[in-house]
């Protein structure tokens, strides 16, 4: 029981709080259409309790054993990846999930944390084993195998969540100056060649969000859908079950990709407002117990966990605004989705974890 006493209070409410938002909106949307369908509320209500019992687990659970199993999840997470490049079923266009009768997995969420896992595991161990530029090669190549995988599937969109919270964490490592800004020029030169592998629906998609007006019935028609929902909203929404774009339908993916728009939509700045409020408190809570953790692994899991649900957060919102492309990355606690929403949790347990084994107080 000393453990829950020991449980931080903020950033679990301000997660429970971003489910119960996901939850309304979902419930929502299910209105929308001729029949009312709810089996996606459902299946989010489940993946919830799933994700707050495992939560808990990891919470009590010491992060510090999983410095101990690193490698061997790091080679579970690539058996993963390989298997849906070759195994998995097609959902618009990506190959990204392993069926189970009725029940499907995304490896790639399951992935981002391990590979968080793994990298602070590395970055720890490394730090007096080997020199920087060593450091720096082995990481990268370690890195860019499983993101070849995810790239194979397609699914561009946790590639670069993957890439950009590697850069973080290596960063945060004790790189120097120099280093990182030679790093950061090499990252520059590689998305710029990245364009030329890109699948044709990829890259329509990037054109299209410097001006989506360019095909506003095609590729472009959902990034325009989403920003008539964002700016229709007003101060307090149009009213839970009533936003127009969501509810007729006009809004595409509006349970996943799009969840956003439909909380602007129908509850309005106010409702966006309390969203980024909650976020923002997370962020906090998180980034204090990276501060105060015990250990060097700590601090950079800590500081993983963190990028992965900033960059996510960010790229999605972003091209619910109409300012980054649509790359297909859920909104993290908010978009439908059991394996996104479920690792998400566990990654809050993890979090709880540092918090709970600080020799520190977290006021």
């Amino acid at each position: 029981m000393n453990r829950f006493i020991k449980f931080d209070l903020v950033s679990g409410i301000a997660v429970m709080l971003l489910v119960s938002i996901s939850l309304l909106a979902l419930y929502s949307v299910s209105y929308g259409g001729a029949v009312p369908d709810f089996g996606n509320f459902k299946k989010q209500l489940i993946s919830a309790f799933i994700g707050i019992v495992l939560m808990v687990i990891f919470s009590i659970y010491d992060y510090r054993a999983l410095n101990l199993h690193s490698t061997k999840l790091y080679f579970f997470s690539l058996i993963l990846l390989a298997l849906v490049v070759v195994f998995g079923t097609t959902v618009r266009g990506t190959t990204g999930w392993i069926g189970f009768g009725s029940f499907r997995l995304q490896p790639v969420e399951v992935a981002k944390v391990i590979m968080i896992i793994f990298l602070a595991s590395f970055l720890s161990k490394k730090k007096t084993q080997l020199s920087i530029v060593v450091r720096i090669i082995s990481s990268v190549v370690l890195v860019f195998i499983p993101v070849f995988l995810i790239l194979k599937q397609p699914d561009f969109g946790s590639a670069m969540i993957i890439i950009g919270t590697w850069a973080v964490m290596l960063s945060v490592s004790g790189i120097s100056g120099k280093n990182l800004f030679v790093l950061a020029m090499i990252g520059i030169m590689a998305a710029g060649s990245s364009w030329f592998f890109l699948k044709p629906y990829q890259k329509e998609r990037i054109m299209n969000f410097v001006n989506p007006y360019n095909d506003p019935k095609g590729s472009g028609y959902n990034v325009i859908q989403s920003m008539v929902a964002v700016g229709s909203g007003g101060m307090f929404g149009k009213g839970l079950g009533h936003g127009s774009q969501s509810q007729l339908n006009f809004l595409p993916e509006k349970h996943t990709d799009f969840i956003f728009a439909v909380i602007a939509e129908e509850l309005g700045l106010f409702g966006a407002s309390v969203v980024f409020l909650l976020f923002g408190t997370l962020f906090y809570r998180m980034k204090e117990i990276a501060r105060l953790s015990n250990d060097n692994f700590g601090y950079l899991l800590a500081i993983g966990i963190i990028s992965m649900i900033f960059f996510q957060m960010l790229v999605n919102i972003g091209m619910n605004a109409g300012i980054a492309p649509v790359a297909g990355v859920p909104l993290p606690f908010l978009s439908y989705g059991g394996s996104s929403l479920v690792m998400m949790f566990v990654s809050i347990g993890i979090i709880q974890s540092i918090y709970s084994h600080r020799v520190k107080t977290l006021d």
